[in-house]
């Protein structure tokens, strides 16, 4: 344990400071594709009895039509926040009807790529706005590439606590910039760690063959319609999966606010030749917002995130310039297909033991060098995690993984017994205690048991992810939400609606117009 880690932990510990890690707030946001009986992507609008997928904050779609994103408030308690996605989840499906929620992150039967839908959000300036972003996104990616499902784990700490930690510390900064920096050196960590997170949880090894689409790649053929790799954790992680190459290279390692804001604000208006020789309108419609490196700033691609919840139309790096970092992004995790919500309630916990030691302890500046070994260890583990004697590189050395994992599950230990103290119970030692059984029985870990039950199905990856996807179906609709509850619920759907309808009256202007002024809402001084 470093010694900051050490200092930190008994500062919290102090009768004094003993509620302050509890009052942080956690939040998921799920994505889903619906699909038909038979695991193929649906290609039905995106169902009005759920809302309007610009407007409802709990039920939305992401880059397809068909891909359901549902996203839970913020919560201090996990077991409240495992309800309420329970309850979204449970709500959805029975909305569904005969449509199934698909249980893994990698895609169903696909049909041809023009066919694919992409998200609509109707027709005011900023539901345009989304709807061309993704048009680009289909342009630059594919629109496979837009059926990919995962997790986003929402988590920050209390701003009293980060007042505490600024106290003890004698720090100069103002409150905001010091919460900022905390949550950069969080960030820092993460990197240097998070291949951890793809060993523990990665749970898609295999995809079905019709996903690359004629793309080169090294996989091995387990059936006619699927691929995998024998030791691989997350696909969905890989370069077969999210992927970009205009962003190689586009955000250079970054040890403050500033400097991630600074490389953002150049990426939105760096102009790519690949994009514009596709231009911006297409028979006079738009196409993409910019031909640059990046449309906006949610195109850039990582595994975590400084986040602030931004204002209508405000764009995310105006949000962060002037009210700095209020929350982090955890974008890495995959769809457990598993769980009926995708993620498990001792999961989320471990991640939050995970992301309290990253906030707490030592984060030293990172170099070009030092980026590049966290990069090569997590690409490392995405294909091959579960190879025995796999060697990883800590500090320019050679190190196995099975040593450093065990090291890091080691040193969650007692931050895992201080939120136990502070939180009641044993659950987040637990859940290290859990995850360090599954990492010492490779067998066990989540990629593991679906290349199992692949086999187990001849093989198909497709009638794998088809049969979970009906179980969960038939657990959630065997726990109808109350009347009550769907009444809320049904309400919550028609003023979304209703919502959506006033935003488009409310437009003046034309969306050429709304368009510009969008772009060029960069905050000038990072411009340079």
């Amino acid at each position: 344990m470093s010694d900051l880690l050490a200092q930190r932990l008994e500062l919290l510990g102090r009768s004094e400071n003993r509620n302050l890690l509890r009052q942080g707030l956690r939040g998921i946001e799920r994505e889903a594709l619906r699909v038909d009986q038979r695991g193929q992507l649906s290609m039905t609008p995106h169902p009005l009895a759920l809302g309007s997928a610009l407007t409802h904050p709990h039920i939305t779609t992401d880059y397809s039509e068909a891909l359901l994103e549902l996203i839970t408030s913020p919560h201090a308690d996990l077991k409240e926040l495992t309800a309420e996605l329970d309850l979204i989840h449970r709500f959805v499906q029975q909305t569904l009807g005969n449509e199934l929620m698909w249980a893994h992150s990698m895609p169903a039967l696909l049909p041809p790529e023009p066919e694919i839908p992409i998200a609509w959000y109707g027709s005011s300036h900023i539901g345009m706005l989304k709807h061309v972003y993704r048009r680009g996104l289909a342009l630059r990616y594919g629109k496979a590439m837009q059926c990919i499902a995962g997790i986003h784990y929402n988590f920050s700490l209390a701003e009293s606590l980060w007042d505490v930690l600024r106290s003890e510390q004698g720090s100069t900064l103002s409150a905001q910039d010091f919460r900022s920096e905390g949550y950069i050196a969080l960030i820092r960590n993460f990197q240097r760690r998070s291949w951890l997170l793809m060993l523990l949880f990665g749970a898609s090894p295999a995809l079905p063959l019709g996903f690359l689409q004629g793309r080169a790649h090294q996989l091995m053929t387990m059936a006619e319609d699927t691929l995998y790799l024998p030791y691989a954790t997350s696909l969905r992680m890989s370069d077969l999966g999210y992927q970009n190459k205009a962003q190689a290279g586009l955000i250079p390692p970054y040890n403050t606010l500033d400097e991630y804001m600074r490389s953002m604000a150049r990426a939105v208006q760096l102009p790519y030749p690949d994009y514009e020789s596709i231009g911006l309108r297409k028979d006079g419609e738009w196409v993409q917002i910019s031909t640059n490196v990046l449309q906006i700033e949610n195109e850039f691609y990582a595994t975590i995130r400084p986040k602030r919840v931004t204002r209508t139309g405000e764009r995310p790096l105006q949000a962060l310039c002037e009210r700095g970092v209020q929350y982090i992004e955890v974008r890495c995790m995959d769809v457990d297909p598993f769980e009926p919500v995708g993620i498990s309630l001792e999961t989320m916990t471990f991640l939050d033991v995970f992301l309290t030691a990253c906030a707490l302890s030592d984060s030293p500046p990172v170099t070009v060098q030092r980026e590049q070994e966290y990069r090569a260890n997590f690409a490392a583990v995405v294909r091959e995690g579960r190879r025995p004697g796999l060697l990883l590189q800590r500090d320019a050395t050679t190190i196995p993984l099975a040593q450093w994992g065990q090291e890091m599950l080691d040193e969650l230990a007692p931050v895992a017994r201080l939120l136990d103290a502070q939180c009641g119970g044993h659950s987040h030692a637990q859940a290290v205690a859990a995850q360090a059984a599954r990492f010492a029985a490779p067998e066990t870990l989540p990629s593991a048991r679906v290349l199992a039950e692949i086999r187990a199905t001849e093989g198909s990856f497709h009638q794998f992810a088809l049969n979970w996807s009906r179980e969960h179906a038939a657990d959630l609709m065997a726990r109808p939400v109350s009347s009550e509850q769907g009444q809320r619920l049904a309400d919550a759907a028609r003023q979304s609606i209703a919502q959506q309808q006033e935003l488009e009256n409310r437009d003046v202007g034309n969306f050429d117009e709304f368009i510009t002024a969008y772009r060029a809402a960069t905050p000038s001084h990072l411009c340079c």
